[in-house]
């Protein structure tokens, strides 16, 4: 499996797998999913601001991709960022997501950020969680019935990890 930036010939297989998501799933709160001009402006956005935007794939097959945007527009947000992971359907428990974050996390360090913050949707999305544990973040805070996504409140689970020195000394 490759790691690497994605390209914007990759979106329509990144607009496909966010679909699925969107359409399935409790990882994000969008409920219909985004043509692919609207996953093109958030690519733009992303990548414009230098932030790192990566695809999984295996003998030319995207698997997942995953992203660092600004986790708040506010100038005393600036050192912190908020980490997107999405892996193909049938894909999962594979290592893909694993191996996306923590190249973010690497690239993330070297563009001098400090905090990386993960809002997992859904309390319940154990493999998420369990992947953000197991590369040093830990849960900061559950906020309860955020969202109502077929027919039910969900949870949003915040977990945060310092990235470089932290907050152990000024940016």
């Amino acid at each position: 499996m490759l790691v690497r930036p994605a390209a914007p010939q990759d979106l329509p297989a990144i607009q496909s797998i966010y679909g699925y998501h969107v359409l399935h799933g409790l990882a994000s709160f969008e409920e219909e999913a985004p043509p692919l001009a609207e996953m093109r402006r958030r690519f733009e956005d992303v990548t414009g601001r230098g932030l790192p935007y990566l695809v999984a794939e295996d003998k030319g097959e995207l698997l997942g991709y995953g992203y660092c945007a600004l986790y708040r527009a506010r100038s005393a947000y600036r050192f912190t960022l908020e980490d997107s992971i999405y892996v193909k359907h049938g894909q999962q428990g594979k290592g893909i997501g694993r191996a996306l974050l923590a190249e973010l996390i690497v690239r993330c360090e070297a563009l001098n950020y400090r905090q990386l913050i993960a809002v997992i949707g859904d309390s319940g999305n154990a493999a998420s969680i369990a992947v953000h544990a197991s590369l040093g973040f830990v849960r900061a805070g559950n906020l309860r019935s955020t969202g109502y996504k077929f027919g039910r409140w969900v949870d949003s689970v915040l977990m945060q990890r310092p990235l470089g020195k932290g907050d152990g000394s000024r940016p």
